[in-house]
């Protein structure tokens, strides 16, 4: 949908930091799978995934207790893979960005868009730190 090379910087922010990008439902059904905690970001093209949701993530991992597993899909772009993640986080809807916590491959925190639009990236943060805590070692 998008141009990849209008994404490219996009996905890199995110694999810069240690993100691993999936593109396929196989990868993220793998990824989610693994034991203990997985981060996963449905990065997007809009100014709240620029402003908010790619920093605050990145912002996340500075606190002592962060994600074992750290991945990302790209709504619009990783079709089949952003599908296969959004059936891991029912009953929330469809939303991107977004940022989801899973546990031994259960859903534990989620932030919905509607959680990250308008807020600064340290909020974000805080609150994926405040997760951390609680789920991961």
């Amino acid at each position: 949908m998008y141009p990849p090379e209008l994404v490219k910087p996009m996905q890199l922010e995110l694999e810069n930091a240690g993100f691993t990008s999936l593109h396929t439902a196989k990868e993220v059904e793998q990824a989610i799978a693994k034991e203990g905690t997985t981060l996963v970001v449905v990065n997007s093209v809009c100014g709240c995934a620029a402003g908010t949701c790619r920093p605050g993530a990145v912002a996340s991992l500075q606190f002592d207790k962060i994600p074992n597993n750290l991945v990302t899909v790209f709504a619009g772009v990783d079709t089949e893979a952003t599908g296969k993640a959004r059936e891991f986080m029912v009953p929330f809807p469809p939303s991107s960005p977004a940022i989801a916590l899973f546990k031994d491959g259960a859903l534990v925190h989620m932030l919905e868009r509607h959680h990250i639009e308008g807020r600064p990236a340290e909020v974000i943060a805080s609150n994926l730190a405040a997760a951390y805590e609680e789920y991961c070692n």
